[in-house]
C-alpha cells in the first residue's frame, strides 16, 4: 500500500512584537523636537528676509547672520562675560535652593513657624527687585555679592512654594499607616513626605534656575563691570546692536541649558516618577 507523503506543516508566523511604550514616547518626542526646530528655523529665516527686504540698518535691527558673525568674531569677549554671569547664576541658585528647602521643611512641619514666616516669604515677591538691587550696592558693595543676593531673592520663592505643596500633599492614609506601625515623626518625614515632595521640588527648581538667569542680568544692569547683562548695557549706547543681541542669545542658551540639565537630573534621580507619568499618559491615550 502506497503511503502518501504529507507536506510538513508550514510554520505559523509569530505575531509581531508589540511596540513598547518607550519607542512610542521617543517617536512623539522626536516629532515634537523636529516641529520646534522647524518653527525656530522659520522665524530666523523670516527675520533675515525682512531685514534684507526692507534694508534695515544693522544698528537698528541686525540680521541673524550679522549676530552669528558677531558671536564668532567676539567669542573671547562673550566667553569672558558669560563665565561671570554663570558664576552669579550658580552661586545665587545654590543659596536659593538651600534656603528654600530649609524654609519649606520648617513651614510644612511647624504651623507656628508657618504663620510667622510665610507672609514674609510671600511679601518678598511683591517688592520689585529692581528697587532692592541699588540698595544692595550700598549695603554690600560691588562684586559678586549683590548679584548673588538678587538671584537668591528671585529664585527661592518657587522652590519654597512647590516644596511646601509637596510636603503637604502626602497621602494621609499612608501617614496613618506609618504611625500605626510605630513610625516616628522623623521617619514619616524622611520615608513618606520627602519622596512625595521630590517631584514638586524639581518643578520649583526648574522654574528657579531660569529665574536665576534673569536675576543675574538685573544685578549686572544695576551695577557691574562684567557679565552679559553689563555687556548689553554698555553695547546699546554705542549702537553695537549685534553684540547686544549676541549676549541675549547666549543668555537664552544658558537658561535653556540649565533647565535641561535640571530636567535630566530629575529623570536620573526620580525614574519611578517618570515611569508612572508615562504609564498614565499611555492609559489616557
Amino acid at each position: 500500500m502506497a503511503m502518501t507523503q504529507r507536506e510538513p506543516p508550514s510554520p505559523t508566523p509569530s505575531p509581531a512584537a508589540p511596540v513598547g511604550p518607550n519607542k512610542h514616547t521617543r517617536v512623539r518626542s522626536l516629532r515634537g523636537w523636529a516641529g520646534s526646530a522647524l518653527v525656530v528655523a522659520a522665524v530666523i529665516g523670516a527675520w533675515q528676509g525682512v531685514v534684507a527686504l526692507f534694508d534695515i540698518p544693522a544698528w537698528k535691527l541686525p540680521a541673524p547672520s550679522a549676530i552669528g558673525a558677531e558671536l564668532v568674531a567676539s567669542r573671547a569677549l562673550f566667553l569672558r562675560h558669560a563665565w561671570v554671569t554663570l558664576q552669579e547664576v550658580l552661586l545665587g541658585f545654590g543659596v536659593a535652593l538651600a534656603l528654600g528647602v530649609i524654609l519649606a521643611g520648617l513651614i510644612a512641619s511647624f504651623p507656628t513657624f508657618q504663620r510667622a514666616v510665610y507672609p514674609f516669604v510671600i511679601a518678598s515677591q511683591t517688592v520689585p527687585i529692581i528697587v532692592i538691587a541699588p540698595l544692595l550696592l550700598i549695603w554690600v558693595g560691588y562684586g559678586l555679592a549683590p548679584k548673588i543676593i538678587v538671584v537668591a531673592l528671585i529664585a527661592f520663592f518657587p522652590i519654597v512654594v512647590n516644596t511646601v505643596d509637596g510636603l503637604r500633599g502626602v497621602d494621609a492614609d499612608m501617614v496613618n499607616m506609618m504611625r500605626t506601625l510605630g513610625a516616628s515623626r522623623r521617619q514619616v518625614f524622611v520615608k513618606v513626605q520627602i519622596p512625595t515632595a521630590l517631584p514638586f521640588l524639581f518643578s520649583g527648581v526648574k522654574v528657579a534656575i531660569t529665574f536665576s538667569v534673569i536675576g543675574a542680568v538685573i544685578g549686572e544692569w544695576v551695577g557691574a563691570s562684567a557679565g552679559l547683562g553689563y555687556l548689553t548695557r554698555v553695547s546699546v549706547p554705542l549702537f553695537l546692536t549685534a553684540r547686544s543681541f549676541g549676549a541675549v542669545v547666549i543668555l537664552s542658551a544658558m537658561g535653556v541649558s540649565l533647565f535641561l540639565a535640571v530636567a535630566l537630573l530629575e529623570r536620573l534621580l526620580l525614574p519611578w516618577y517618570h515611569t508612572e507619568r508615562r504609564q498614565r499618559a499611555l492609559e489616557r491615550s
